[in-house]
């Protein structure tokens, strides 16, 4: 008797289940998704925010509603630097950064930026996606970051309010911004100019307000932020590359079980991808049009000049406490 009742009641709570389904009513509720803020500092329709965009837009729609991930661009979170502090305190989940911002916790990634070291932003992402990458990592799970994955910020160029670089010589005299990256300062102060570090967002103010006389930063930036509206000198000195890290809070990172873990690598290759060509595209354009704009003046540097007055920053760098690695760096990219 008593098993037949105990099917019946079976029997009767599986119709209310089946009935239930079938009124479009979930018998038993989803679990509330994982929810991951995602920022950056860049305007919308600069690659770094396509591709944030297209990663968030990735993840929420293949982890099957257990991740939703929102992106706050245009430095909403606060600049870089901040977003650093809160990814290591896990008051933020991921931060597309900049190379400058992040060298300051792991000082080998500056190293990137060498003058001349890459011509091409894609030779950078390939040593980066090598074993160059793979020395780098524990270097960020030791202050609790893990990186995504590795962006291109462009091959830089400068630009400023007083007259036409070609030569080193003509920077002497001018004060230029740079991000809180020390080869970028290294380079700068050897090519004679002095240097101010200044936050990004910040960055239009201070030049108009002439705080500063010029700043570098590829084409993308320089268009997206209209610096060209208050520096329309643009020397197309192609000094540096640098690398755009995305970092994700090792804290939210070791709350991802398998299957969403290798939904975000999957979702951040295919955003790499796009980044980069987005990138590549977008400084190809913008290198025509700031040409044919009359209201800007833009020319080519004599490029063996500027090697020459920075060959001094590699010996510099090659006798820091990471100096290993910086000869690692420097074979890995000559072969």
């Amino acid at each position: 008797m008593s098993a037949k009742m105990n099917r019946r009641t079976f029997l009767q709570s599986a119709g209310i289940v089946g009935a239930a389904a079938l009124a479009g009513v979930p018998a038993v509720s989803r679990a509330a998704p994982q929810k991951l803020m995602f920022g950056h500092e860049q305007p919308p329709g600069n690659p770094r925010s396509l591709a944030a965009d297209k990663f968030a837009e990735l993840v929420n729609a293949r982890s099957g509603g257990a991740l939703e991930i929102t992106v706050a661009g245009s430095g909403q979170l606060g600049g870089d630097a901040a977003m650093l502090t809160s990814l290591r305190t896990g008051t933020l989940a991921i931060s597309a950064n900049s190379q400058g911002s992040t060298s300051a916790i792991v000082p080998e990634l500056a190293a990137l930026g060498l003058p001349f070291l890459f011509t091409r932003s894609d030779d950078g992402v390939k040593i980066l996606s090598g074993r160059i990458g793979e020395l780098l990592r524990p270097k960020f799970e030791a202050v609790g970051l893990v990186p995504l994955g590795w962006w291109d910020n462009g091959i830089r160029h400068i630009t400023n309010s007083k007259r036409s670089i070609r030569v080193p010589d003509d920077l002497k005299g001018l004060k230029f911004r740079t991000p809180p990256d020390p080869a970028t300062v290294d380079i700068f102060q050897a090519l004679g100019a002095a240097t101010v570090q200044i936050p990004f967002p910040e960055l239009y103010v201070a030049l108009q307000q002439k705080v500063v006389d010029g700043q570098e930063n590829p084409l993308t930036n320089i268009n997206n932020s209209k610096l060209y509206e208050v520096n329309p000198f643009i020397s197309l000195s192609a000094h540096k590359w640098e690398c755009t890290p995305v970092l994700m809070s090792r804290a939210a990172w070791e709350k991802l079980d398998a299957k969403s873990r290798e939904v975000v690598m999957e979702a951040m290759a295919e955003a790499t991808t796009l980044q980069i060509s987005a990138s590549n595209e977008a400084n190809q354009k913008l290198e025509r049009d700031f040409r044919a704009n009359a209201a800007l003046t833009v020319n080519d540097v004599d490029l063996e000049a500027f090697r020459k007055q920075t060959a001094q920053v590699f010996d510099k760098w090659e006798q820091k406490p990471f100096g290993a690695f910086v000869k690692d760096l420097r074979k890995a990219v000559l072969g």
